[in-house]
This record gives structure tokens, C-alpha cells and sequence, in this order.
């Protein structure tokens, strides 16, 4: 193996990117495999999670790691692309071994693994050698104290799991994009996964469950209390949660619905109504939507929200009053582009595209697509047959009705290239 730092923190491994020989990505780093023996003796590290095309997780034993240093991590490039299953000898440093409660031998100081290190040996081998340690906050002082300590002076790494807490897990999930957090969470042991939607709060679990496969959706809304399950239905796009909600027995799906707000159980309702893969089922009903009289300024302020996507901060849509959907007379859109191009003092009902056909909500999957792709379009309107705006349909919609179900826990179709596999 070429250079490699004395010592590495599993922690600041993951989300680290992998590269072959010349120097393509071909995944990101998501946890550490170790075999752990007995409290005294070093736990080898026998390879690396890895997450590829796809989503899928693969095994990468560390034989097959060549370098690791500053911000990447390079293979030798023969990988094989079986997912990853963890045996029953096989510990998950980051799911399984932070947040674990320990004692430091000798001291009786009591606190939680924040974050494991791994050297190299003679031979070799990598291995766990280190553990840092959190007390817990004591006083008014804001975090607790640390200690790095080696791997055999600390009680509690070893064993049952039950007293394992989530809370720097949590942290490094929180520093993730939606995506990544929830792969991970997705490959959790279930117990681990519990506690950490148990810590998340509404607003972060609604983030990730939209990106979960729905097998998984289903399963974890299942296992909250019906108030926090609404709780977290409300903060989710209300076309993710009309999905969810749809995927849940019905008396479920009713009692959630009518512990949601009112407002925000409407526009579900209203989704769940539409024909299933049509215009009016995929559409989000929340687009930014503006009053003739607004200008240009207005309208820049409100694409500039961080929490639109893309495809949802590339349209303004301009109608008559009330502004909610359905809303009063649409009268057009206002392109980015445009709108970036005017004096900020400008009205939007100046820079309006009237010209462009509107989608009806029973509009076809393929006709959607035909129109985006007709019209070079991110999104478009959906208007109803008196020309109320009802929503707009965007391409991240599309494409997550016209991908096979569960697409995200799929593996590519390519397969990738193969190597040697595990044991």
C-alpha cells in the first residue's frame, strides 16, 4: 500500500470519495467493516463500505485500497459490485460503534465514543487503535470533555448494544445532503435506525424519507406515534407525502390526515384525488407564485430561497388573486433567465411568456415528458380547465414516477466491473 497518514478517524472518512487508478470517482466512503475479537485486542479492519452508482453499497476490502490521504481515497480499481451484506461477525464502526456508552479503564470516567481511529501494523493490517471519548456537558460549559485513548482501556465496545445512543451520528447525518443521510440511515441495523429517526427532527427526517426507498418510507412512518408521524408529513413536499400517505393503509392514512393541518391535509387530499401518474398526481402544488403587480425584485428575492430545488427556482408563476392553488386567472411564467436580464423595478407582469401551452392535471406521464422535452423545460404549469394554476410539474417529478419502483436501492444496469469478492 502506498503512504498513507500514521492514523485515520472513521468519522472523517465518510462521504470521502473513491477513485481507480485514473483517477475516476467510483464511489464515496460510508462506513468502516471491522472484526471485532475481545476488549484487549486490536479490532482489524477488513474493509470499507462503499457507496457507488446507483446507491447501492458495495464491499471494498482494504487489500484493495492503495492510498489514503488528504480529502480521497484510491483503490486499485478491481471491485466487485455484489451488495454489500454484513455478516454476523462483522461490526459497522460508524453504525454500530459511535455513540456506544463506555467507560475509560482505570478512571471511571463514563462518556460516548464521538469518533474511532485505525493505524497500520507491521503486517499491514489496518486496525482500530484508538478511541475518542466524550464526557457528557457538565455545568454551563458547552461540550463535554474528550479523550483519545486506546482501544483496550476502554469497557463497553464490546457486547450488547443497547445502551448505544445517537447523538454524534445525528451531527455527522446532519453535515450530509438529504440523499446520503438517508442511504445510510438505509443500511442501519434496525435497532440503530430506531434511535436515530427517534433523534432527527421533523423537519431533517421529513428530508430524508422523501430520498428512502418506499418499503422503507412505509416502515418508518409506521413506527412513529401518529402526532409526530403527521408532524413529519407536514413538513414534506406534499407531493412526496400524497405518495407516502397513498402507500399506507387506508384507516392509517386517514387518521394522519386528519391529525395534519388543515391547509396542508388539503393540498394532500387534493393529489391523492388525481389519477395516478398523471400531471395532477406528480405535480407540487407550492411553485412560486406571484401577483402581476409584484416586481422583478420580488420575484429574484423568492427564487433565491435555499429550500426550492432547482427545477422549482426556475419559474415564477404569475396569477391573478387569491395566490394559493388553485389559484385566481393564470396569466404565464417568468423565466430566470428573463428575469434576471431586467431592472430589478420592473413588474413581472412586463417579463411574462403567455405563448407556451399549460399542462391539464390528467395529462399522460409521456405527455409530460414529451411537453418538458418539446419546450426545454425544468418545470411547467399545471392549469385547470377555468385556468386556475393547480401546480407545476418539474423534471426531479418526472423522473421519480418514470424510474422503476424502488430505483433507489437498485443496482445499474451495467452492473460495473468486477473483481474479487469478499472472503
Amino acid at each position: 500500500m502506498s503512504t498513507a497518514p500514521a492514523r485515520v478517524y472513521a468519522a472523517r472518512l465518510v462521504g470521502l470519495p473513491i477513485f481507480d487508478p485514473q483517477g475516476d470517482q467510483v464511489g464515496k466512503v460510508r462506513d468502516l467493516v471491522v472484526a471485532v475479537r475481545s476488549q484487549e485486542s486490536q479490532p482489524r479492519v477488513l474493509g470499507m463500505v462503499a457507496e457507488v452508482f446507483g446507491r447501492r453499497r458495495i464491499f471494498v476490502p482494504m487489500t484493495r485500497v492503495t492510498n489514503i490521504d488528504s480529502g480521497q481515497v484510491y483503490t486499485t480499481g478491481l471491485l466487485n459490485m455484489r451488495r454489500f451484506e454484513q455478516r454476523s461477525t462483522e461490526t459497522l464502526v460508524i453504525g454500530q460503534l459511535l455513540d456506544r456508552s463506555v467507560v475509560i479503564t482505570g478512571s471511571n470516567i463514563a462518556g460516548t465514543v464521538y469518533d474511532v481511529a485505525m493505524e497500520q501494523a507491521r503486517n499491514r493490517d489496518w486496525e482500530l487503535s484508538r478511541v475518542a471519548v466524550q464526557e457528557p456537558t457538565k455545568g454551563l460549559r458547552r461540550r463535554g470533555q474528550t479523550h483519545v485513548v486506546e482501544w483496550r482501556d476502554v469497557q463497553g465496545l464490546v457486547g450488547r448494544e443497547d445502551s448505544q445512543g445517537a447523538t454524534h451520528l445525528i451531527a455527522a447525518l446532519n453535515e450530509m445532503r438529504p440523499a446520503d443521510a438517508a442511504s445510510m440511515i438505509h443500511d442501519l441495523p434496525v435497532e440503530r435506525r430506531a434511535a436515530v429517526v427517534a433523534a432527527l427532527d421533523d423537519e431533517r427526517l421529513a428530508d430524508v424519507l422523501e430520498e428512502l426507498p418506499e418499503e422503507d418510507q412505509v416502515q418508518i412512518l409506521e413506527e412513529l406515534d401518529s402526532e409526530r408521524a403527521a408532524d413529519v408529513l407536514e413538513e414534506m413536499s406534499p407531493d412526496d407525502a400524497a405518495d407516502l400517505i397513498a402507500d399506507l393503509p387506508p384507516e392509517t392514512a386517514e387518521i394522519l390526515l386528519a391529525l395534519m393541518e388543515p391547509d396542508e391535509a388539503e393540498d394532500v387530499r387534493r393529489l391523492m384525488s388525481y389519477v395516478e401518474n398523471t400531471a395532477g398526481a406528480m405535480m407540487t402544488p407550492e411553485p412560486v407564485i406571484l401577483p402581476p403587480d409584484a416586481t422583478i425584485a420580488d420575484a429574484l428575492a423568492h427564487v433565491r430561497n435555499p429550500d426550492l430545488t432547482p427545477a422549482l427556482a426556475a419559474l415564477v408563476y404569475v396569477c391573478r388573486q387569491p395566490l394559493e392553488t388553485p389559484t385566481g386567472k393564470f396569466l404565464g411564467i417568468a423565466h430566470i433567465q428573463r428575469l434576471l436580464r431586467e431592472p430589478p423595478s420592473t413588474l413581472v407582469a412586463g417579463a411574462l411568456d403567455d405563448s407556451m401551452e399549460s399542462l391539464r392535471p390528467e395529462a399522460t406521464i409521456d405527455q409530460v415528458a414529451a411537453h418538458l422535452a418539446t419546450y426545454n423545460l425544468v418545470a411547467a404549469p399545471v392549469v385547470d380547465e377555468n385556468g386556475h394554476l393547480l401546480g407545476a410539474v418539474t423534471v426531479d417529478d418526472l423522473l421519480d414516477h418514470m424510474l422503476p419502483a424502488n430505483w433507489r436501492d437498485r443496482m445499474p444496469r451495467d452492473g460495473g466491473p468486477l473483481g474479487v469478492s469478499r472472503g
